[in-house]
């Protein structure tokens, strides 16, 4: 085993170092947000403000994020060409986020392609694909939104360039995996010619890249990847305005676009490195959003604090049941993840 040295001259696994590298940057960018949060919001002032608020709105919110969680199954389902069941499609679905929210390196979207292939008979990088697809859609609704809402909201310079840049950029993506699926055949030839020269490319064709190509074929089937746009346009509009409803339960003044552009803000906000679940950097960008729109800190911490819950339990009460009908626990789930990259890294290696 390779070893490498700490500053303090102890010796630990090179693995384990590495582990270290990746979970770092982002646990301290959380944990200086969550510093900030503290210093600048009066826990007793967001307490008064979370019984203030109207209580109403919150329980339409509630109904409308239930809704959403559903839709975004129809989402995925409609992405794998609906060969495993809906049932599995979500619950898989439910799983990832789950373990989103309390495991570390993002391990969700690989999680929930890990479950879904031992559910059904689709393989783990045919299912990869769809997770791509639908990140890479997630992040260009959000920018659009982001830019359609900053004209609206004064004070807020820049915003709108970061949303119009991120969108480009995911729309290059997007355009890159069309030609992947269109020149398929073509892209199928070249990497066979690169695999009989050198083997690694061989085993690594078989076992990722020609399984993760059959994936990108819901792009060239026109009927099925409408439907795709059309549900997540549909999902992307339920959490608009379950966003503007929890905003409203805490500002009477609100308007949708207090919701538009904290949704926004929201979907960068969790893309930045941090700790499980955000932490730290989706409550700064959503919180900061209804601070500048309203210049009231800890009523906007109190909508964060809603939105956490929802996010906690929406998606986690049916994860927990899966687990539960499953015979599984989150440790467990964690230790099979963990050990299937192992096994898919090694095979690729030897």
């Amino acid at each position: 085993m390779k070893w490498t040295k700490t500053l303090d001259n102890e010796k630990v696994p090179h693995q384990a170092w590495k582990n270290v590298r990746r979970w770092l940057p982002g646990t301290l960018i959380s944990l200086v947000l969550l510093a900030l949060i503290f210093h600048y919001v009066d826990l007793n002032q967001v307490a008064a403000a979370l019984i203030r608020a109207d209580l109403r709105f919150i329980l339409l919110a509630l109904v409308l994020a239930i809704l959403w969680l559903f839709i975004r199954g129809l989402v995925w389902w409609t992405l794998l060409k609906r060969r495993p069941s809906y049932r599995a499609t979500f619950f898989c679905l439910c799983e990832g986020y789950l373990l989103n929210n309390f495991l570390p390196f993002r391990l969700g979207e690989v999680g929930r392609a890990f479950l879904l292939s031992r559910k059904s008979d689709l393989r783990f990088m045919e299912i990869v694909p769809t997770i791509v697809i639908e990140r890479v859609l997630d992040l260009m609704f959000s920018a659009g939104i982001l830019i359609l809402s900053v004209p609206f909201v004064l004070g807020v310079s820049g915003a709108d360039q970061i949303g119009f840049i991120v969108g480009v950029i995911m729309l290059v993506g997007l355009a890159g995996l069309f030609i992947l699926a269109y020149k398929r055949d073509r892209v199928g030839e070249i990497l066979e010619r690169l695999g009989n020269r050198w083997h690694a490319i061989d085993k690594i064709r078989e076992s990722m890249l020609d399984p993760f190509l059959d994936g990108l074929s819901i792009l060239t089937d026109f009927r099925r990847f409408s439907a795709f746009i059309f549900w997540m346009t549909i999902d992307w509009a339920v959490a608009a305005v379950e966003y503007y409803l929890l905003v409203r339960a805490f500002f009477p003044q609100a308007t949708i676009v207090w919701g538009t552009f904290s949704l926004g803000m929201a979907a960068f906000g969790g893309a930045i490195p941090s700790l499980p679940g955000a932490i730290g950097t989706l409550d700064s960008a959503v919180g900061g959003a209804v601070y500048l729109l309203s210049q009231n800190i800890d009523s906007a911490a109190a909508f964060v604090v809603v939105l956490r819950i929802f996010s906690y339990f929406v998606t986690g009460i049916p994860a927990l049941i899966a687990l539960s009908s499953e015979g599984q626990t989150l440790a467990g789930l964690y230790r099979d993840i963990t050990q299937f990259r192992k096994k898919t890294n090694s095979e690729i290696t030897e």
